[in-house]
């Protein structure tokens, strides 16, 4: 029993303890080190792999696939463009919700019958292109866009599976081809490739359309200068002159002469901007603003312009036009030469080509290309509307190109810009660039350039007056009762092959009312045209003259031109 007790209560057992103890607890102190380094590794290990993770996530949803890519440019599509107005408000262009089919060939059971199916609704789709597509890998592609409501009602009738649609929205011109130079037209992605729908885009809307800010929203509608009901009447009266003179195109403009609107602009032939492929016909062109033509006679209002504003000469001056000129081998005559001395006004109305000639002696070269320069006809003219050409002139000045020119001959420029210089003739001296958008007079004065002197100014107007209204003048056909109209005629020999063509010729008449104080401009062009029956000549008097005054006659009254029918006219009144 002792024994068992001094085994109990001796004190030998005791440091043994102690010692396992603090082996135990030296070998966590020396082990910290090593579980210190297993948990960073540990750590480096696990944002590594989720990094890497993350890192692929972000480069999947960056990488554009042929859906993501589609989806985001119906997004662009369906952002909304603003309306386009006239002045009086009417609509010219609008968005309008379509259907557009698309395909997800991954989802596509048999590819040979959905080809089949689809054809039987759009004949016009390449079969072999088709089924390709539909065969394929692809995640998403697009069929057609811009489908009619019936053809997207017989596509859901068919229920092929892996097809669908996505609203888009399209632009919808209601006056068709009335305006379609003007307005000009969009692509398939509802983005503006001509016209003002090309303005608005590039004056910041195709930026706000990129960046997705245009989705749906509620824009204001863009006023345009254009008068929808002149539009219509003057594009009626060309289209009916293109069939009685039977020439191959034609265009006019009618501009507000105090302020630079133009409230009308067009070229036939012409095209839908609802079909924007007309417009790649190759005789569907803007003639008016980016065609170059030599306008023939018209221009001798601007010399006759050029030679007053020198204050050596008056409408009484004389010229000598009695025998023709002969210059660089070539000899300049008169159509219907009088043959004797003419005075100024004299040289206007009989379109002599000898006394223009003179007229431009008198300047002298440097002076009169610095003076055409100044009205603005040898360069670019600077408008809102895209499609603007720039005018062609001789690369050196010499007598025998200033005698020409004095004529309308050897200067190609667009009949935009000649019914623009034309303005300043009327409106007293002011040149006034052209807008397609609403201007006031005092904004017009803000950017006019006075180029000629007022008496200048006031002479051109009588005799653009007096050459409709005297039996002698060539614009007697475009003589309107009552709206006091004046112009000048321009029958130009167009150049084929290098030389002048005695049969093809390009015609104009440049006109103004009323007269006594110059409110608008009509210029109206004719190319090729032909006599009528029964008729021997197809001057500009006997095509353009006429079709003008058909213009007036219609258009004035919606322009608040009140008609001066004199005392026979107060007299029916008062009896009436």
């Amino acid at each position: 029993m002792f024994s068992r007790k001094s085994q109990k209560t001796g004190s030998s057992p005791e440091p043994k303890r102690e010692r396992r103890a603090a082996v135990r607890h030296g070998d966590r102190m020396n082990a910290t080190p090593d579980n210190k380094s297993r948990f960073v590794i540990a750590m480096v290990l696990f944002v590594g792999v989720y990094g890497a993770i993350g890192v692929r996530l972000v480069t999947w949803g960056t990488v554009p696939d042929a859906r993501t890519m589609s989806f985001r440019a119906a997004d662009q599509i369906m952002a909304s463009r603003p309306d386009l107005v006239d002045r009086n408000g009417s609509v010219l262009a609008t968005d309008i919700r379509v259907a557009s089919l698309f395909a997800e060939p991954r989802k596509i059971v048999d590819a040979n019958e959905a080809s089949e199916l689809l054809l039987s609704v759009l004949p016009d789709l390449d079969p072999k292109w088709l089924y390709n597509s539909l065969s394929s890998e692809a995640g998403f592609l697009w069929l057609r866009r811009e489908l009619t409501p019936s053809q997207q009602q017989a596509i859901l009738d068919l229920g092929v599976p892996g097809i669908g649609f996505r609203t888009e929205k399209r632009r919808f011109y209601p006056g068709g081809t009335t305006a379609g130079f003007v307005t000009g037209h969009v692509n398939v992605d509802n983005q503006g490739i001509a016209g003002m729908e090309k303005y608005i885009d590039d004056q910041g809307y195709l930026a706000l359309q990129n960046s997705g800010l245009a989705v749906d929203a509620e824009l204001e509608p863009v006023q345009l200068s254009i008068d929808l009901r002149v539009q219509h009447i003057l594009r009626d009266e060309l289209s009916e002159a293109m069939t009685r003179y039977r020439s191959i195109a034609a265009g006019g403009v009618v501009m507000n002469a105090k302020t630079g609107e133009i409230l009308a602009m067009t070229s036939l032939p012409d095209y839908d901007p609802n079909d924007p492929r007309q417009a790649l016909e190759k005789d569907r062109m803007n003639r008016t603003s980016a065609g170059l033509y030599e306008m023939g006679s018209t221009f001798k209002s601007f010399t006759s312009a050029m030679a007053l504003d020198t204050g050596k000469v008056n409408l009484l001056s004389k010229f000598d036009a009695s025998r023709p000129i002969r210059i660089g081998g070539h000899q300049i005559s008169d159509f219907h030469g009088k043959k004797r001395v003419l005075t100024l006004e004299e040289v206007f109305i009989y379109s002599s080509n000898i006394g223009s000639a003179k007229e431009a002696e008198l300047v002298g070269i440097e002076g009169h290309q610095a003076f055409l320069t100044r009205l603005g006809l040898l360069s670019r003219l600077q408008t809102e509307l895209p499609e603007v050409a720039t005018p062609t002139q001789p690369k050196n000045w010499k007598l025998v190109n200033s005698i020409t020119a004095s004529y309308g001959h050897g200067i190609s420029t667009t009949p935009l810009q000649t019914a623009v210089a034309a303005g300043a003739l009327m409106n007293g001296g002011k040149l006034i660039p052209p807008t397609f958008l609403p201007r006031t007079e005092e904004q017009a004065a803000a950017v006019a350039t006075q180029v000629i002197t007022k008496s200048a100014s006031d002479d051109m107007r009588y005799l653009f007056r007096l050459n409709v209204e005297d039996q002698r003048g060539s614009g007697n056909y475009a003589e309107i009762d009552g709206y006091r109209v004046g112009g000048k005629t321009g029958t130009a020999n167009k150049v084929v092959n290098g030389r002048y063509s005695d049969n093809k010729k390009f015609n104009a008449f440049l006109s103004a009312f009323p007269m006594d104080d110059p409110q608008y401009i009509v210029l109206i062009y004719i190319d090729e045209p032909q006599p009528e029956p029964g008729k021997y000549y197809a001057t500009a008097g006997m095509n353009t003259a006429p079709t003008a005054g058909n213009v007036i006659r219609r258009a004035a009254p919606l322009l608040n031109v009140k008609p001066d029918l004199g005392p026979t006219g107060e007299t029916l009144l008062v009896s009436y």
